[in-house]
This record gives structure tokens, sequence and C-alpha cells, in this order.
């Protein structure tokens, strides 16, 4: 049977507070516990604090990366994805995942949602967490209401909400 693979998405190096880089790692940490694969845009801020978390906690970290080099993922990333595409490769990072957690955020973070929500993956996003994620916490991005990006308080009601509604 195949793993679950869960996207966490937000803010890169810039605009990553130590604050978010905390919620990343909490909730890299969580998916791991879930036996769940973390997949990220493989670089920094909450990309890295997530695989960091998830790496510690035993899990298994993917990172699709926008250049052609492996050598520009971060440290953490067990499973390296160059994907010489550029930011589309955000429609890969949505599509390879089974549910998607949202950390902060802006415009690139908001480009991912959009391929998970027209793709109606759950999206679950932290509204403690600033930018994207709280912007759009409880909402539906558009009048089709494909499907509701659902804000929780902590990374533990992050796992819980997409383990309860992504099938495999």
């Amino acid at each position: 049977m195949r793993k679950r693979q869960i996207l966490i998405i937000g803010n890169n190096d810039n605009g990553c507070t130590p604050e978010l880089e905390k919620i990343a790692y909490d909730t890299g940490a969580e998916v791991a516990k879930s036996d769940s694969i973390l997949v990220t845009g493989g670089l920094g801020g909450v990309m890295r604090a997530s695989c960091h978390g998830a790496q510690e906690s035993g899990g298994i970290t993917v990172g699709i990366i926008p250049q052609d080099d492996a050598s520009h993922a971060n440290e953490f990333c067990d499973i390296v994805i160059p994907s010489g595409m550029g930011l589309t490769r955000d429609f890969l990072n949505a599509l390879s995942a089974d549910g998607v957690i949202v950390i902060g955020g802006g415009s690139g973070t908001l480009s991912e949602i959009c391929a998970a929500y027209m793709h109606m993956k759950p999206i679950v996003a932290l509204k403690n967490s600033g930018g994207t994620a709280s912007k759009y916490s409880d909402t539906y991005l558009d009048h089709r209401k494909n499907i509701k990006i659902v804000g929780v308080e902590t990374p533990q009601d992050a796992i819980k909400y997409i383990l309860e509604n992504i099938s495999t």
C-alpha cells in the first residue's frame, strides 16, 4: 500500500521568522509521526524547517525544487527532484500531495494553494502563522467552492484534519 504524501508550503527564506520555522519544524515532525511522507518545494524557510522536523522524527522527505540541479535543495531532503521547471513546479508539488498544509506564505504559496484547490486536494492552513495561511483560512478561493481551506490552530490539528480527509 502506498504511503500518504503530505505537502507543506509556506515562506521561503525571505520572511520566514523563527516563529514560523518552529511551527514548520513541529508540523514536519507530525507528518513523520503519522507515517506519511513529507513533500515540500525543497528550498529554505518553511520547507527547510519542516524537512528538518520530519527527518529528526524518523520521516522521509521529498523536495521538488524549481532548479535543474539537486544541489539547490536543503540538506534535510532525503529525495530531491530537480524539476528544472521554475515556478511551474508549484503544480507538481500540489499534484504530488494527498493533502496540503499551509504555514504563512506569500504569492508562491498562493500559487500552490490554487493548484491544490483546482484539483480538490484537502487544504488546511495554520491560522496563527500569518501571510497566505491566515488570509485564506476558513474560506473558498472562488464561487465554485471546490474545497474549503480549513483553518486550524496547531500542527496536530492540521495532521488530524488531513488524515481524516485524504484517500490513498
